[in-house]
Formats: C-alpha cells, structure tokens, sequence
C-alpha cells in the first residue's frame, strides 16, 4: 500500500507539473528587455525556468525508448531554415527566426538599414560558455553566435519527430523554447549530440538547459534514450 500511494503521488506531481508547463506555454510573456529593444517586431520570448524537483517529476512522463535510425532525415524535413511560417511565438511577425532569437539573447543591439528586424551588432553573455562574445553581422563574423537548437533536429528525428506532420516539425526547428544563441565554436563542437553525450562546459546553465530539453520533448511527445534519461536524473538530482 505504501509504495502504490508513493506512486500516485509521484505520478499527481508529474501530471501538475506538465499542466504548469503546458499553461506557460501557451501564455508565455514577452520580456521587458525584449519588449524594450525590438520596436514593432514582436521577439520571442524567454523559456520558464523549473524547479530541479518539478523537471525531474516532467522527466518521469517522457517515454523511454531507443533512438531510430537516422534514415530519411535531412534538415528539409523541418521546413525552410528560420521561416516565419510557423504557429509558435515569433511566427508571422515579418521576422525570420534567427533575428527573433538574436533580438531576444542578445544586449546592446543595432539594426540593419533601420529595419527592425535584422540584427546588425549586439552583445551575447554566452550561458554556454560564460564568456561575453561581440556580434557583428558580416560573412566573416556573424558565425561567431549560433542559433542551437536545445534538442538537434537530427537527434530529434531519431527520437519521435518523424512522427510528427510537417508543420508541427517546422515548429519544433523554430520554436523559442528549443533556442538558444550560443558561442559558434561551442554549437559546433555539440553537434547533434544529446544529454548523454554532451552539456554546456558552463555547469552553472545546466540545470536550465536539460530543463528546456524536457519541456521541449514534452510539448512535441518525444522520447529520451535510456543513457540520456540517467544522465538527466545525475545532473538534476544537484539543481535546487
């Protein structure tokens, strides 16, 4: 008896907790910062931060299974790259999506051409790395910030997103909550790898990123692999 009313009580805290997830999800609210800095784009907004507690209770709703094989993936199968057609927060705002993202992240920003829309310079506080990285679009320069995608798209593929029909995978590519703009040279050293292989050498972000890559397998019913939950649980069990 005493373990079937720890389980429902484990399983109530999940349910509430994911409701408190899906709730924000829907009614995110832009940021004043963003709100301060983006004149008539509409930005996209800041992701929910959760409790270690509330994020490992979310974990415990997420299917547990084996990744599929990569085959048929190309980023193609997630829409163009950065498209405003999309029904997430950001989409039909006139904006492509990595200028929504820089707009959100970055500080100290300038337009192109008094477009509003276009981030020209800005200043990135990188959560991945720590570091303060300078932006300033041009063919040499503007790789030194990213967009990541929190979960990759490929990995993403392999994990449930096939399921997916086209539109709700061009979401999941340019959703805000599975954004993030990072150091270049770190999003590339990522790649397409999962919790299990690879966290922010940051280990003071890491509780908020394994946090976005649960509320993201949440809201888009993918699963995590057996390696990838443990590694969850290690790092979370530490996050207050």
């Amino acid at each position: 008896m005493k373990f079937t009313v720890q389980r429902l009580a484990l399983i109530g805290l999940a349910i509430a907790t994911f409701i408190g997830v899906s709730y924000y999800y829907v009614n995110r609210v832009e940021s004043p910062r963003a709100s301060a800095q983006c004149g008539s784009t509409l930005c996209a907004d800041a992701p929910a931060s959760m409790p270690g507690r509330d994020t490992l209770a979310l974990l415990e709703t997420i299917r547990v299974a084996g990744r599929a094989p990569k085959t048929g993936y190309t980023r193609e199968q997630f829409g163009p790259a950065w498209t405003d057609d999309v029904s997430v927060p950001g989409g039909h705002n006139k904006c492509d999506t990595r200028n929504d993202i820089l707009q959100r992240d970055l500080t100290e920003i300038t337009f192109k051409d008094n477009s509003r829309c276009v981030v020209a310079t800005g200043t990135l506080n990188d959560p991945y790395t720590g570091k303060t990285i300078k932006f300033v679009r041009g063919p040499k320069t503007s790789d030194d910030v990213q967009i990541d995608h929190v979960i990759a798209l490929s990995d993403a593929w392999q994990k449930g997103a096939q399921q997916l029909s086209e539109a709700r995978r061009r979401d999941l590519a340019n959703d805000p909550l599975n954004l993030q703009a990072v150091d270049g040279p770190t999003n590339q050293s990522k790649s397409d790898s999962d919790a299990a292989s690879w966290l922010p050498p940051s280990k003071g972000y890491r509780c908020a990123y394994l946090t976005r890559q649960i509320q993201v397998k949440a809201a888009y019913q993918l699963w995590v692999t057996q390696a990838e939950k443990d590694a969850m649980t290690r790092e979370l069990s530490t996050c207050p």
